[in-house]
C-alpha cells in the first residue's frame, strides 16, 4: 500500500482534501479515565502534524470539553492547513432537554459552543452524531445549510444514523439545493463489518467519504486482550477502565478474540503489531477514506502510523475476511446468489463500470 499522511483523499464528492487517517482526539483529556494530559496530547498533535497529517477529529462533549479546548489551543499556529472535524447532538447539560438532540436549537448552540472551545471562526467539517428519530430530516438540512451559508462550518456530515435515512436526506439536499452530506462515521473494523451491509455501499453510492471510528475494535485487535478477559467479574473489575468499558459493551467475546488471533499470526508474517494490520486491513476497502485513530501515547501513534505501509499477500487477507466474514442477509445473499443472477441475466456476459 505505502501511503503517508501527506498523501491526500478527497471527502466524498467534495474537493476537500484530507489524510489517510485522521488523528483522533477524543483521547486529548483524562475526564473519561483514560486519555492524555495536555503536554502528551500536544506531542500527539505535534508527531500528527509534522508528518502531513491534516485531518483531526473531536466533539463537543468529548472528554466533558477538554478534547476541543485542548485541540484549539494546539492548532492556533496551523489552522488554516488543518481540517478540524468535530460534532453535535450528544447532551451538553444532563438534564436540559434540549442541550442535546439533533434540532436546530441544538445545533446552533453547539456549533457556537465549539467555536468558542476551539478558538476558530468557522468549523471544516460538523457531524450530526447520533441520530435520534425524532427531528424531522428537513429541520437538521436547513439549520446546516444555514450554518453554511453564514460561513461558521464548511462542510456537513452524519455519523450513527440508518442507511435509509442518511440516503433519504442525501436526496432531500439535492433537491432543495442545501448543502449535501460529505461523509458518514461509522464504526467498521475486523469485528464489527455490518457497515458492508447498507451503509458502505450507499455511502458510496451517493456520495459520502466513510471515516470509520473504532478501527481497532476498542483495542481489541492490539492483540491485548485474552480468554481470561471473557470470565465474570474479574473481567469487568480487575483491570484498566477500558476494559471494563469493553466488556460492558460485549466487545470481549470468543469469536471477537479469535478474529485477534488471526490478525497477530498475519502480523508476526509480516513484522508488524496487531495494531498495524487492523488499521490496514480497513484502509483497503474502496468505500473508506480515512479510519480515525486514537493513541494515548506518542509511541502508538507512531505504531498506527505504521500501518500505512503494510501489504498483505491474497492469501492474508483471505484469511482476516474468512475468520471475520458475517452474512449479508436479505436481500443482500439472494441478490449476490447464482439463481437471480441467471433469471435476471442467463449467461450474459456484462461489464460494469465499478
Amino acid at each position: 500500500m505505502s501511503l503517508t499522511l501527506d498523501t491526500y483523499r478527497l471527502l466524498g464528492r467534495s474537493g476537500l482534501r484530507v489524510s489517510p487517517l485522521a488523528l483522533g482526539a477524543a483521547t486529548f483529556g483524562t475526564e473519561w479515565g483514560w486519555g492524555a494530559e495536555q503536554e502528551e496530547a500536544r506531542k500527539l498533535f505535534d508527531l500528527y502534524v509534522e508528518r502531513g497529517g491534516n485531518f483531526i477529529d473531536t466533539a463537543s462533549t468529548y472528554t466533558d470539553g477538554s478534547s476541543e479546548r485542548l485541540l484549539g489551543t494546539f492548532a492556533r499556529d496551523h489552522r488554516e492547513s488543518l481540517v478540524l472535524a468535530t460534532k453535535y447532538s450528544t447532551l451538553r447539560r444532563p438534564g436540559d432537554p434540549n442541550s442535546g438532540g439533533p434540532h436546530r436549537k441544538s445545533l446552533f448552540a453547539s456549533v457556537e459552543a465549539s467555536l468558542r472551545q476551539l478558538g476558530t471562526d468557522y468549523i471544516d467539517l460538523i457531524y450530526l452524531h447520533v441520530w435520534d428519530f425524532t427531528t424531522p430530516v428537513d429541520e437538521v438540512l436547513r439549520g446546516m445549510d444555514d450554518l453554511v451559508r453564514q460561513g461558521k462550518v464548511l462542510y456537513v456530515a452524519i455519523s450513527n444514523a440508518p442507511a435509509w435515512q442518511v440516503s433519504r436526506m442525501q436526496a432531500i439536499a439535492d433537491l432543495r439545493g442545501w448543502s449535501p452530506l460529505v461523509a458518514l462515521q461509522i464504526e467498521y473494523n475486523l469485528i464489527e463489518r455490518a457497515g458492508e451491509r447498507d451503509l458502505i455501499p450507499m455511502a458510496r453510492e451517493m456520495g459520502l467519504g466513510v471515516v470509520p471510528y473504532s478501527p481497532l475494535a476498542g483495542g481489541v485487535l492490539t492483540g491485548k486482550y485474552s480468554r481470561d478477559d471473557l470470565t465474570g467479574p474479574d473481567a469487568a473489575t480487575g483491570g484498566s477502565t477500558r476494559k471494563t468499558f469493553n466488556f460492558a459493551l460485549g466487545t470481549l467475546t470468543e469469536r471477537n478474540l479469535a478474529v485477534a488471533d488471526v490478525v497477530k499470526e498475519v502480523a508476526a508474517e509480516l513484522g508488524r503489531t496487531p495494531a498495524q494490520i487492523g488499521l490496514a486491513w480497513t484502509l483497503l476497502n474502496p468505500g473508506v477514506t480515512a479510519p480515525v485513530i486514537g493513541a494515548r501515547t506518542p509511541a502508538q501513534l507512531e505504531d498506527n502510523l505504521g500501518a500505512l505501509e503494510v501489504d498483505f499477500t491474497a492469501a492474508q487477507l483471505a484469511r482476516l475476511d474468512e475468520v471475520s466474514a458475517i452474512a449479508l442477509g436479505y436481500p443482500h445473499d439472494l441478490l449476490a446468489g447464482d439463481h437471480l443472477r441467471k433469471a435476471t441475466a442467463g449467461d450474459l456476459k456484462i461489464q460494469t463500470r465499478r
